[in-house]
């Protein structure tokens, strides 16, 4: 019998969300920038990321999600030539999200070719992105789920690649952003200040 995922306290409890089963809280193995909030899966390689960011208002909010997806390649150092590919981008209807304070939410699908670790090996990525715009407070709100599709055997990765293991499907990253909740709008302030 499969468990309901339960709703997880954000950012001190200011948002909350249904987290799926098998999920380990990363700040309690390593340290965590303030404005994250990183999940790992116990047996896959999988992870999700809540991070609130600086609202980008040269960007269209069709596109947001896009340029938050083209950084991230940016970050991973997946810059060569067919490292980076969107595969589809979606508006999330409104009143299927939790989140009511977003003006506007997104949803891209696409792949990256990265490395872990700055390694040498290079794993291919499925990278879910959901962006929640909320203009009034200056910030959005993306949610990452990377699922690794194939891993290099020479990456540290390779370890959990063969472990036989539910993974978290995208109906388990879309429950998560359908949940997302904001309880304390004050946290914003905070990010901001």
């Amino acid at each position: 019998m499969e468990r309901a995922p339960q709703s997880y306290p954000l950012f001190g409890g200011a948002l909350s969300a249904a987290l799926p089963h098998n999920t380990v809280d990363t700040s309690k193995l390593r340290e965590i920038p303030d404005n994250q909030e990183v999940f790992a899966h116990t047996h896959t390689d999988q992870s999700l990321i809540v991070e609130l960011v600086e609202y980008q208002t040269q960007v269209a909010d069709q596109d947001a999600v896009r340029y938050h997806f083209e950084d991230i390649a940016g970050s991973n150092k997946a810059s060569e030539p067919g490292a980076v590919q969107v595969t589809d981008v979606v508006p999330l209807s409104q009143p299927e999200l939790g989140l009511s304070e977003c003006s506007s939410a997104w949803m891209l699908s696409g792949t990256q070719c990265v490395s872990k670790f700055n390694e040498e090996a290079k794993n291919s990525v499925t990278l879910h992105l959901a962006l929640l715009r909320l203009p009034q407070f200056s910030t959005d709100v993306l949610i990452s789920f990377n699922d690794p599709q194939s891993i290099s055997p020479h990456s540290s990765s390779a370890a959990s690649a063969g472990t036989q293991s539910e993974p978290w499907t995208l109906q388990d990253f879309r429950h998560m952003v359908q949940t997302l909740t904001l309880h304390d709008p004050g946290l914003f302030g905070e990010m901001n200040s």
